[in-house]
């Protein structure tokens, strides 16, 4: 009887990236499209690819995320190791006994990265897109194994952030009743700027509270960043919270839960807001009159009706 041919050994060790976001269409995975000479039918994989000799695998995966797609990823500290062996199959034009090593790192590229593209020449990938989540794990997009893998093994990183924000209210001097006196209440808001998740809304003033910092002394350097104005930091109104997953303005996708400290405040009479802070979460101050917020002409936060709420009550 014939003895079995034994086939030579092939390992390689690769990094790989899985990188999310939150887009109009839902939670969506960068992947990249795997070339016909390795395939001929559609199959999509994660972005990454093989480690060079004495590169190290962070390294490694930002490398090829970026010769596969375009874009700039930053990966986290930690991976997962996924190991596959595969007697029989083709590598590099001759049969092999396979054994793949694949590290595995939570990725993500910044919010206002560009569509992405492929940048290397005559590599394993020819094309790299966006694609639902929801369609990668209802088998609609052909994905490799590992994807699925990943993405179950991988899931938001769990993100909770103490902040605090101002309520600040003024009397309008700019509109007048019929006996021509002053009448409607304004209320000092911020809008968030693309880099924030809730882009075009409008919150109270105000932000993270840094460690060791009084809430108080945050609340001060928030606004001050937030509307040019310095503020007097009154009573706390009440605490507010918020529970959701989107994307971080550094794009990486959270499971973000916010505990809102939220305070009566006051800033001198006349005082008019502007942005100071560059390229930050915010792109504009105004003081907006009240009706307009609560009859829904101008868009706002939860956090926004809940002060006005509390601070009647």
């Amino acid at each position: 009887m014939s003895t079995p041919r034994q086939l030579p050994r092939h390992q390689r060790v690769a990094a790989y990236a899985v990188i999310r976001r939150f887009s109009a269409a839902g939670e969506e995975v960068l992947l990249s499209r795997m070339a016909e000479w390795i395939t001929p039918q559609e199959l999509w994989t994660l972005p990454g690819g093989g480690l060079d000799h004495g590169e190290d695998p962070r390294a490694a995966v930002v490398r090829e995320v970026h010769e596969e797609t375009g874009l700039d990823a930053s990966v986290s500290d930690t991976a997962r190791v996924y190991s596959a062996h595969m007697p029989g199959v083709r590598r590099e034009g001759r049969m092999v006994d396979a054994h793949a090593l694949r590290i595995v790192y939570e990725g993500w590229v910044p919010a206002d990265s560009p569509a992405p593209r492929v940048v290397e020449v005559d590599g394993s990938t020819v094309d790299a897109a966006w694609h639902p989540v929801e369609a990668v794990l209802a088998g609609e997009v052909p994905v490799v194994p590992m994807v699925t893998e990943a993405l179950a093994d991988h899931p938001p990183v769990r993100h909770q952030r103490l902040a605090a924000y101002a309520l600040v209210r003024r009397v309008s001097t700019g509109s007048t009743d019929e006996e021509g006196s002053a009448s409607g209440e304004e209320v000092l808001l911020t809008r968030i700027s693309r880099r924030g998740f809730h882009t075009g809304s409008w919150t109270l003033p105000g932000g993270g509270v840094d460690h060791g910092e009084t809430p108080a002394a945050a609340l001060e350097r928030e606004v001050a960043e937030e509307t040019g104005l310095a503020c007097q930091v009154g009573a706390l109104l009440d605490v507010h919270d918020v529970h959701f997953s989107g994307t971080a303005p550094s794009g990486r996708l959270e499971d973000f839960h916010g505990v809102h400290l939220i305070f009566e405040a006051t800033v001198e009479p006349g005082a008019e807001p502007r942005v100071n802070e560059i390229d930050g979460t915010t792109d504009a101050a105004a003081f907006v009159p009240l009706a307009q917020i609560e009859d829904g002409t101008v868009e706002v936060l939860d956090v926004v009706r809940h002060a006005v709420a509390h601070s009647r009550s």
